[in-house]
């Protein structure tokens, strides 16, 4: 596998990630049970995952487009990501 289709497939998977967790975020936050201070963290986390959600999507399509890649960059953002999402999913679980 070449370098490139390693940079495309990590940047989907921290795309595909981070969404994961901006949908998370976002159906804990509409909850109405819980206090508005805590509410309004995860309105935060769901925007800082929908902007870094967002900033994975331009990376994939400049990559697409122009072929121009950072492996080692593609490869942090996808664990990055996995971990962020894992992490929104676990606080998700006990704000049940």
């Amino acid at each position: 596998m070449s370098a490139f289709s390693l940079s495309v497939w990590a940047l989907a998977v921290a795309l595909i990630g981070q969404s994961l967790a901006t949908g998370w975020a976002t159906e804990v936050f509409l909850r109405k049970q819980l206090p508005a201070g805590l509410r309004r963290a995860w309105m935060a986390m769901a925007i800082a995952a929908m902007l870094a959600a967002l900033y994975h999507g331009y990376t994939l399509e400049l990559a697409l487009r122009t072929g121009l890649y950072d492996l080692r960059q593609a490869v942090l953002g996808a664990v990055i990501s996995l971990l962020f999402a894992l992490g929104l999913f676990g606080f998700r679980r006990q704000s049940l």
